[in-house]
């Protein structure tokens, strides 16, 4: 079944409705969803659906208001339900297009509405990074499907989150969007406030913190810090996806005054679609789940294989990823701050920060050239005259280069 008209669903899935069944949703109200200024969150405005039958055919049931071609291919692959990956993982989420996209996938049972349906997947489209509001979401619409068995129902309470920021439901109660405000990441910044909120709740289970990954890797941990200051494409590996989105999505909270959620794909395959979005990017932090990933040096400067606690460099990026006193000093530090129980992921993320703040002022104090609109530059000859020692300068020139500071 596909969405045909902003206020009909034409029939042809199994979902058991009749044709030209009425939304239910008056023609305004759906005219004027498509316009993104009516939103009462950030969203994309897209959501869809794929089912498997009984006999284990899968097919692309309806979508509001609709998707791309290159869209239905990702969604397909990364749902599972065709049998790519070995075993379907309940919620997965990525990013494509600049736009991310989260998918929920649901076992059906006898009890449900939805006859000849075995699995299906609900996939949202967002414009914001935040898991958990898009996987309550996403929950409580799927527990709708499976009880009416009629995406309109569920197409009113998508449409009632996206324009009044809130939906009810018998079972669920009240979704209120604002209640994840303070963890929706749309600046692309790693945001404080959301890490200070989830130390008072369950939710860091769900992922991996900034303690445990200095902890893992221990002094190597300065090689992540490194590759993420200069701005250098990094392939984390985990061969269990449920572990390698808690790992990688952790990745830019080294780097709070970057954008890095700008550059974070939490999970890759090495398909053609997928990889012409990664190599359009100048520096990301990508996952992967293929273990061929470490031959693959053209997509990657560092390497980090979570299993294996292994952080490799590619020969490329080696010259770039030199060692001087001054991470060894950082290197010590965060490893000291990580193994202590006092110490809160919050304040963790702030005092690494405030070393990084230490590293970009001692930069611009190189800064000796002045743009036509006023921006200070550090050119080659500010840090050749310093006569530091060749890995020092090396290093500063790569951190001018990343910071768009260096002026030729």
């Amino acid at each position: 079944m596909r969405w045909d008209a902003p206020n009909r669903i034409l029939a042809g899935s199994s979902v058991g409705l009749e044709e030209g069944f009425p939304c239910r949703i008056s023609p305004p109200m759906c005219t004027e969803i498509l316009n993104p200024w009516y939103f009462a969150w950030p969203c994309a405005g897209l959501i869809c659906c794929t089912e498997r039958d009984t006999n284990g055919d899968v097919l692309w049931t309806w979508t509001y208001p609709s998707v791309s071609t290159i869209q239905q291919s990702l969604v397909l692959r990364k749902c599972g339900l065709e049998g790519e990956h070995s075993s379907v993982q309940p919620f997965v989420y990525g990013q494509l297009g600049k736009t991310w996209y989260y998918i929920n996938c649901t076992e059906v049972f006898d009890s449900d509405n939805l006859p000849r349906v075995a699995q299906f997947a609900l996939v949202l489209w967002a414009k914001d990074f935040c898991p958990e509001k898009y996987e309550t979401l996403c929950r409580i619409l799927s527990k709708t499907y499976c009880k009416t068995g009629n995406p309109a129902t569920m197409l009113q309470l998508y449409l009632s989150v996206v324009t009044r920021g809130s939906c009810t439901t018998e079972e669920n109660g009240t979704f209120l969007a604002r209640d994840f405000e303070s963890r929706s990441n749309t600046s692309g910044h790693t945001n404080l406030k959301a890490v200070e909120q989830l130390n008072t709740t369950n939710a860091l289970a769900n992922y991996a913190t900034e303690a445990e990954l200095v902890q893992t890797f221990g002094l190597e941990s300065i090689l992540i810090y490194t590759a993420l200051l200069l701005k250098k494409r990094i392939i984390v590996y985990h061969h269990s996806l449920g572990s390698l989105l808690a790992w990688v999505r952790t990745f830019p909270s080294m780097m709070s005054h970057r954008r890095g959620y700008d550059y974070l794909f939490p999970w890759v395959d090495l398909a053609q679609d997928e990889l012409m979005e990664l190599k359009s990017s100048p520096w990301y932090i990508a996952g992967s789940r293929d273990s061929g990933i470490g031959s693959r040096t053209d997509l990657y400067d560092v390497l980090v294989n979570v299993p294996a606690r292994e952080i490799t460099v590619a020969p490329h990026a080696k010259e770039s990823m030199v060692m001087t006193k001054s991470h060894r000093d950082i290197a010590v530090f965060m490893v000291q701050l990580a193994g202590s129980e006092e110490v809160t992921e919050l304040h963790l993320i702030r005092e690494i920060a405030d070393k990084t703040k230490e590293l970009l002022d001692q930069l611009r104090t190189l800064a000796n050239v002045k743009t036509p609109e006023g921006k200070l530059m550090v050119s080659i000859e500010a840090i050749r005259e310093k006569n530091l020692p060749p890995a020092l300068d090396n290093f500063l020139f790569n951190l001018a280069v990343a910071e768009n500071l260096i002026i030729l």
